[in-house]
């Protein structure tokens, strides 16, 4: 299995970002549980937001809630992480990972499969 990120990039306060997670080796029709993570330096790696790709449920951290949104399409095994009203403290290299599962969730030690990341910048 292997997961790619893209769609990083530098924006300024207040812009959006669409960043992309792609899998191979998975089909998510299969059911899995696609997490998006961040961490920035000097930080602890922090939960964003996750999706179910079998059913579309979400489960998204409460400091991104009403500001960041997540999607899928299966067909392209592909999930979406719409990013808006971005600032500065969201700059941090992101990450998404995968599990086998039905349940969207934000335990990072549960994520089998993790993508190299995409770097995020905000500036002021």
């Amino acid at each position: 299995v292997q997961l790619v990120e893209s769609g990083g990039g530098l924006v300024q306060a207040g812009g959006s970002l669409r960043l992309e997670c792609t899998a191979s080796g998975v089909t998510f029709d299969d059911g899995y549980v696609i997490g998006w993570f961040r961490k920035a330096p000097g930080k602890e790696r922090e939960g964003v937001i996750s999706i179910s790709t079998g059913y579309g449920d979400t489960y998204a951290a409460d400091s991104v809630k009403g500001r960041f949104t997540i999607s899928n399409d299966n067909a392209r095994n592909t999930v979406y992480l719409q990013m808006n009203s971005l600032n500065p403290g969201d700059t941090a290299t992101y990450f998404c990972a995968a599990l086998h599962g039905l349940a969207p969730h934000l335990g990072a030690p549960l994520y089998k499969w993790w993508g190299p990341g995409t770097q995020v910048t905000v500036s002021s």
